[in-house]
């Protein structure tokens, strides 16, 4: 019986174009490798992080356009407030177009992140946003419009053609083994909510297939990653509605996303009692968390209210937006059908810096620096909390 499932692997693999990886070499970490690996880490904390100068990966990366003095500035502010990562997507068409330039840059950006004692989180792929990717000079952003020039990898044209996915793998083969002992690196994540519909307007441009042929591939994804032995854990983080501790509930992207993950990450842009909800169901899987994209002032998620939740209960918190500029995130999510084009909201949606280094407000900054500088686990009394514990929430 086990032979005929692996002969069905191996033609599925030969089929979509991709190679097999032996077990042997994609082993997950255990619960306590895992538990281990976090006990040994500050709690970490920071941003979503893209310069306020690039509208997205492609022009934060591109040789024409990667700007190490800016990274150094926003990471030196990051640092002033106690941030000690920071998650940074990276994109397979910079490698495709130069891979040893790109791999140049991403040194010298862990080098500028080191120097400010911030270890980042490296995303491979994206489902979000623009599905054609495009290579060169990007487009302006979109007035009063959120993420309107946010792309995803691999895109459409490449999703859509299982002839081009030995390239993918040979490029997280090369980006994960050429950092895979790079103390610098805090963990890998394989891909961005990657049964995400896409977002904005692009659903005409999406592939009808989508989600079949991303939850082919994520496996592989992690099977890749893991077959370069990186020192650093792999993960892929949960986003949708559901009860994420009822694996058999859950659908199959999610639960490779659970069972293939040697540190648990997931998204959450609700109030703190609903934050806290998911933290407990992801407790059942035994493994560290890190929440990697909170924060949406307008909708409830604030860092006043998740942030001192999160380290209460050692859970590592990395907010979507940190300084504002070309992305456009302060605006909300429907700006892409009501864009604010006369003037900006009245809350910033995302976002924690102005792109002069000032805060958008300063009592968020004073919450992190107090968080940051407490034992894992501990709360000062310097710093908003909601006055809940674990088994408060049912």
């Amino acid at each position: 019986m086990k032979r005929t499932r692996w002969a069905r692997r191996l033609t599925l693999a030969l089929l979509l174009g991709i190679s097999v990886v032996h077990a042997a070499d994609t082993e997950r970490w255990t619960a306590a490798q895992a538990n281990a690996w976090y006990a040994k880490q500050p709690w970490p904390v920071g941003s979503n992080y893209i310069p306020s100068n690039a509208i997205n990966e492609l022009e934060m990366w591109q040789a024409a356009t990667f700007d190490p003095a800016r990274v150094d500035q926003e990471l030196g502010w990051a640092q002033g407030i106690g941030m000690t990562t920071m998650r940074v997507f990276l994109h397979n068409l910079l490698w495709d177009q130069d891979r040893d330039g790109f791999k140049k840059r991403i040194d010298t950006f862990l080098t500028i992140a080191a120097k400010h004692h911030i270890k980042p989180i490296f995303v491979l792929f994206d489902s979000c946003w623009d599905p054609d990717p495009a290579l060169g000079p990007q487009h302006p952003p979109i007035p009063g419009v959120h993420n309107s020039g946010w792309v995803q990898a691999p895109g459409t044209k490449i999703l859509d053609d299982p002839s081009q996915y030995p390239q993918l793998e040979a490029y997280v083969k090369d980006i994960v083994g050429s950092f895979a002992h790079d103390p610098r690196i805090l963990a890998w994540d394989v891909w961005n909510e990657p049964d995400n519909d896409g977002g904005g307007n692009y659903a005409a441009q999406e592939p009808k297939d989508k989600f079949q042929r991303v939850g082919q591939l994520l496996p592989q994804v992690f099977a890749w990653a893991r077959s370069q032995h990186p020192v650093q854990p792999l993960t892929s983080g949960v986003w949708h509605d559901g009860d994420w501790s009822k694996l058999q509930e859950l659908n199959a992207i999610e639960r490779t996303q659970l069972t293939q993950s040697d540190i648990i990450t997931f998204h959450n842009y609700e109030f703190p009692e609903d934050f806290l909800r998911r933290v407990q169901q992801l407790r059942t899987y035994g493994r560290p968390l890190i929440c990697t994209e909170y924060m949406a002032r307008s909708v409830g998620s604030t860092v006043d209210g998740v942030l001192p939740v999160g380290k209460k209960l050692d859970v590592g918190m990395v907010n979507w937006g940190f300084v504002s500029g070309k992305t456009q995130t302060i605006f909300p999510w429907d700006s892409w059908q009501k864009p604010y084009t006369l003037q900006p909201p009245v809350i910033w949606f995302h976002d924690l810096f102005n792109p002069d280094g000032t805060p958008y407000r300063q009592r968020e900054t004073e919450i992190f620096r107090a968080l940051s500088a407490a034992p894992k686990g501990v709360v000062p009394a310097s710093a908003a909390m909601l006055p809940v514990t674990e088994g408060a929430v049912r």
